[in-house]
């Protein structure tokens, strides 16, 4: 005798389950992608039964902003390395490497008007590795400013070509002939590697031992 089958229960709305939809939304289709009603669509969801758990969208990114941070410090937690400059090397390196999984959140975080509490952590400690080296709190303020983004893990872009409106390289080449012969000879051979349009590893590690090999000499004399 046949019996009908049972449905399996739904999972229940939550605050962690929508921003983790969230996340998974803007990794697969970008930033752009993530209206309230689409994350309502991924979940099964009325799109109204979202605001029991998130006030609005700036609430969603918010909170997705908070989510890669806390992602960040997770995968920074058990990093042990001789000396303060291989260590922040390495942690800047390893939020690199999430920023790298999450390729929309560079652009969010800089677009935030507070700072999410799983970020000050990420400083926080930052700055307790600097000290333990021997920095003065000057002196890591000054490393700060220095590293900017960098210090979280990307960089930030100086300019996109593609913003350059109607005019072609061929164009520009009679108005900026240092800048179009610049941009003639870059390229890009591992686009995983790359945050934004010129944000490759090389030219991101590059900055980072610069910064980090001048505060060294800095903290020696």
């Amino acid at each position: 005798m046949a019996t009908d089958a049972v449905p399996a229960p739904r999972t229940p709305l939550s605050r962690e389950r929508v921003l983790r939809a969230a996340v998974e939304l803007a990794d697969e289709h970008g930033l752009r992608a993530l209206t309230m009603r689409r994350l309502a669509e991924e979940l099964g969801a009325e799109a109204m039964s979202l605001y029991y758990h998130v006030a609005k969208k700036e609430d969603v990114l918010d909170g997705i902003v908070d989510a890669v941070a806390r992602e960040i410090n997770e995968a920074v937690a058990n990093i042990s390395a001789p000396g303060w400059k291989a260590a922040v090397r390495q942690r800047i390196l390893a939020a690199r490497e999430v920023f790298l999984r999450h390729r929309w959140a560079p652009a969010l975080f800089e677009t935030r008007s507070s700072t999410s509490l799983a970020v000050l952590r990420y400083y926080d400690a930052l700055v307790g590795l600097m000290r333990a080296g021997g920095f003065s709190y000057d002196l890591v303020h000054h490393s700060l400013h220095a590293l900017g983004s960098r210090a979280l893990g990307f960089n930030q872009e100086l300019f996109d070509p593609s913003e350059s409106g109607d005019s072609t390289p061929a164009d520009l080449a009679g108005q900026l002939p240092n800048l179009v012969g610049m941009l003639s000879e870059i390229a890009h051979d591992d686009p995983d590697s790359t945050l934004g349009w010129c944000d490759d590893q090389e030219e991101f590690e590059f900055g980072l031992d610069l910064i980090l090999d001048g505060l060294d000499r800095l903290l020696e004399t």
